[in-house]
């Protein structure tokens, strides 16, 4: 819940090398108040059928920078397991040039200001993500 004191944050996660939505991706939501303290974890939630973290732990009053962490690993060993078990999808299940996925996981860190929402999509594939402020 937001108030005029505190910036809310949401997020979601599409799967770019499928063109569908990230389900059951293990989000960690941390704040911090000011550049040199310490991170705080607030807790997590996962995506779901949408991609979408819906329940993510409201901010404490002073918060100025937040950190969202994605668990992208496990999420991508269940996919290579969905590919090989279905020979009709397009993309390989491994690459000759390393392992499965080079991102293991994905830390976004970014500045709030109170009473701001922040709604980070996270456009996600083995091999690269990008990231931005949506609305």
């Amino acid at each position: 819940m937001s108030t005029s004191t505190t910036a809310s944050v949401s997020t979601h996660i599409l799967d770019t090398s499928i063109g569908r939505p990230a389900r059951g991706v293990a989000v960690q939501l941390s704040a911090r108040q000011g550049r040199e303290a310490d991170w705080q974890a607030l807790g997590g939630s996962a995506t779901d059928a949408d991609g979408r973290c819906k329940d993510l732990p409201a901010l404490p009053e002073g918060t100025t920078h937040v950190r969202l962490d994605f668990a992208v690993e496990p999420y991508f060993e269940t996919q290579v397991e969905n590919q090989q078990a279905d020979a009709q999808q397009d993309a390989p299940a491994n690459r000759d040039s390393g392992p499965g996925v080079f991102f293991p996981e994905v830390a976004i860190t970014f500045a709030v200001t109170p009473g701001e929402h922040y709604h980070v999509p996270l456009l996600l594939n083995p091999f690269g993500y990008s990231v931005y402020r949506g609305s």
